[in-house]
């Protein structure tokens, strides 16, 4: 599929590069200056579709490749964060435990 793309591409600015040519030849003459614009208008809309064609999808829609990496990323950490979290909460419940021991001595040598 990749390479039928890039073909397409290929051919699609080569078909650009000659409407601009013959868009600039046109504008040279001042009778012709309307047609000519308007088939550089087109060529330039033609040499974005080629690079469209020839981009990878993260080039040509940079937002949306955005928003797909930071969902991955705020899934993986989401992961990290409940696997810590549980952690916490074992290593917690040990400390507090061991906290409680050594406040009970201490409490009972204060007496």
């Amino acid at each position: 599929m990749k390479p039928l793309r890039w073909l397409a591409g290929g051919l699609v600015w080569t078909v650009a590069a000659l409407l601009g040519l013959v868009g600039v030849l046109l504008c040279a003459t001042i009778v012709l200056l309307p047609v000519g614009i308007a088939v550089l208008m087109l060529a330039r809309r033609l040499l974005w579709v080629s690079a469209r064609l020839t981009l990878p999808r993260a080039a040509r829609h940079p937002g949306q490749e955005a928003g797909r990496a930071a969902r991955r990323r705020a899934k993986a950490l989401r992961k990290t964060v409940q696997g810590g979290r549980e952690q916490v909460r074992r290593r917690s419940g040990k400390v507090t435990k061991k906290g409680g021991k050594a406040l009970r001595k201490a409490r009972s040598t204060l007496r």
